[in-house]
């Protein structure tokens, strides 16, 4: 069974490929759902698919371990396609990357660890993994990718402080950070959030 989904253009035809990281208990076909509010008429759009709909168990929160092996076979996942796009003649550059809830904070993580210019980043309430941000698992330099992370706060599963600590973290790498925090938005992606990542993010 292939472990992403492709949709809008071919990655033979686009210029700039989108990696779509769906949330807890979501599907590849589920975040893709978001791709018509997004100005990536353009882009290559590649979807991985979780396991049984879930990256890893336990909360993003608790100690990496806890979450193992599920968390290393994910960042794995991510890897392989990257991995797979840059055999398809894709730059980092050329690469973008959007998740939301758990897969905004695989995408994060991810990134995190792989410093380098990629296209962008958009995170919809997410925060880097583990019970604290250990800064010896990230590295790199992102020569100013700009990077949109936007939550709520509250928020029942991502606190507004895992949220600052990440942002701060990137920004230390050379990212180009937008974080935003709504009040009371709920766990959920806003017509806020996504005028944001288009002005700032699926520019043209």
């Amino acid at each position: 069974m292939k472990a992403f989904i492709e949709a809008g253009k071919s990655l033979s035809e686009a210029e700039k490929v989108l990696i779509m990281i769906h949330g807890r208990g979501g599907t590849a076909e589920d975040i893709l759902n978001l791709a018509p509010s997004l100005n990536v008429d353009s882009y290559a759009l590649v979807a991985p698919q979780a396991p049984h709909n879930t990256w890893y168990p336990k909360s993003f929160l608790a100690p990496r371990v806890e979450n193992e092996p599920y968390l290393s076979d994910a960042l794995k996942q991510i890897d392989d396609l990257v991995g797979h796009l840059e055999k398809s003649g894709f730059s980092k550059k050329q690469i973008y990357f959007l998740g939301f809830s758990q897969g905004a904070c695989l995408a994060l993580d991810y990134v995190a660890a792989h410093g380098t210019r990629y296209g962008g980043i958009v995170a919809f309430t997410g925060g880097l993994i583990g019970d604290v941000v250990d800064h010896r698992n990230y590295r790199g330099d992102f020569d100013e990718t700009p990077v949109f992370i936007g939550s709520s706060d509250p928020d029942f599963h991502v606190p507004v402080s895992r949220v600052k600590e990440t942002t701060i973290l990137l920004e230390g790498l050379g990212a180009r950070v937008t974080e935003v925090i709504y009040q009371h938005m709920g766990h959920t992606i806003t017509h806020q959030e996504i005028m944001q990542v288009n002005r700032l993010i699926f520019t043209a």
